[in-house]
């Protein structure tokens, strides 16, 4: 079985194939041995449904109008507009925007720190060079035992902007060369399993148990080499890469010319996020007590935490319906979202019921919340908190 540590050296090292030279893999156009070589933990990705939903990309102004009537509608109710970032008191902003990964993970507390995977929080100091900044942010690595490859993402960010992965030091120099001086970023360890998820979890601010809302299982794309056709023919003819190709020719302007051996996999997108074309499935049939009772007591130990999700890895399906092994990436606040929404097997009716639900309980956990002497940001503050993300995000290097 190829392991994801071969499959992220195809996805940089594309091979040029020479005719009557071809590389095979056995079966490769049996679904179930491409799934087993690239999806390893995670159930087969059905190649047979259709590749997108008519509504999966429409521009967020057109998805989130309702949204947008509903949050005016309900903060007329409340009397306030900002009342849901009191859902989470402890999160800047309650997670909406401008918040700290960092400042985040620290409201965890030592249980919970357990499930985090560990990182080192590094700040590009503009009086040393590129080579200056790697070497001391190595040098905090290693006292960290952390060690290449890691992840580095920008400390503030959202949908996956300036998430790359290093896997030697020339490659976090290179990263350092396009990221904004002053500006904080981690370097994460890489979590050694392919299978992720976001599992999204509610807990009103009277009860003592939470609960899991969803959980969206994340597959990344990939195309499958043919020993004759180049990267970008590869991504036009997919189903699905080829409607959304402008997401993953940037990324890989490099390597588009390039000829893929027969049966050899190629990911395009390594980040999992909706926006960078990772593809989702509904995976709310995961949901156990055992997985939820585990999700509870870890999220009842973040300091103020009541609704939001957690961005996971984990070994596999079976493993993660016992509650055990997988690791949390992020976590989210009010600004995250249920995932398993952008299953292109999905209706357009199950988003919006499932969006409606949500907001409708970020206004209600944060009016449970005023009540317990929380207070709702300014408007002025949660524009602060918009602009310093904004004018960031501009200026991350492009995402893995």
């Amino acid at each position: 079985m190829q392991g994801i540590a071969d499959v992220e050296k195809a996805e940089t090292q594309p091979q040029v194939a020479r005719a009557g030279n071809h590389s095979s893999v056995k079966d490769i156009t049996n679904p179930e041995v491409i799934n087993r070589q690239v999806h390893e933990g995670l159930p087969p990705l059905e190649l047979d449904q259709r590749p997108l939903s008519f509504f999966e990309f429409w521009p967020s102004w057109l998805i989130y109008s309702p949204i947008a009537m509903y949050w005016v509608y309900q903060s007329l109710r409340h009397r306030s507009v900002s009342l849901p970032a009191c859902a989470n008191p402890d999160f800047y902003l309650g997670g909406m925007v401008g918040e700290s990964k960092d400042e985040t993970f620290e409201q965890a507390g030592s249980f919970a720190r357990q499930f985090i995977a560990p990182y080192i929080k590094w700040i590009h100091q503009p009086e040393l060079s590129a080579h200056q900044n790697s070497l001391q942010a190595i040098s905090q690595l290693q006292a960290a035992e952390l060690s290449f490859p890691v992840i580095a993402k920008p400390d503030i960010s959202c949908r996956g902007a300036g998430v790359r992965i290093i896997k030697k030091q020339q490659d976090l120099i290179e990263y350092l060369q396009s990221f904004p001086l002053n500006a904080a970023f981690l370097l994460q360890q890489l979590i050694p399993w392919e299978a992720e998820a976001g599992i999204f979890y509610i807990r009103h601010p009277e009860e003592e148990k939470g609960r899991i809302l969803s959980v969206g299982l994340k597959y990344a794309p990939y195309v499958y080499g043919n020993g004759r056709d180049t990267l970008k023919t590869l991504i036009l003819q997919d189903s699905r890469a080829g409607s959304i190709a402008d997401r993953y020719y940037q990324r890989h302007q490099d390597k588009l010319d390039s000829v893929l051996p027969e049966g050899q996999p190629f990911r395009l997108a390594f980040t999992g996020s909706h926006s960078r074309g990772a593809i989702f499935r509904d995976g709310n049939n995961l949901i156990t007590a055992a997985l939820e009772t585990e999700v509870d007591r870890i999220c009842r130990d973040i300091k103020g935490f009541h609704i939001g999700r957690l961005d996971i890895r984990f070994r596999d399906t079976q493993s993660l319906m016992q509650g055990k092994d997988f690791r949390i990436l992020e976590i989210n606040g009010i600004s995250g979202e249920a995932t398993h929404i952008w299953d292109a097997r999905g209706s357009l009716g199950e988003l919006y019921r499932t969006l409606f639900r949500q907001y409708g309980l970020l206004f209600e956990y944060g009016a449970a919340n005023r009540k317990k002497g929380a207070s709702p940001p300014g408007l002025m503050e949660i524009l602060r908190g918009w602009w310093r993300e904004k004018s960031l995000t501009s200026r991350y290097p492009y995402s893995d």
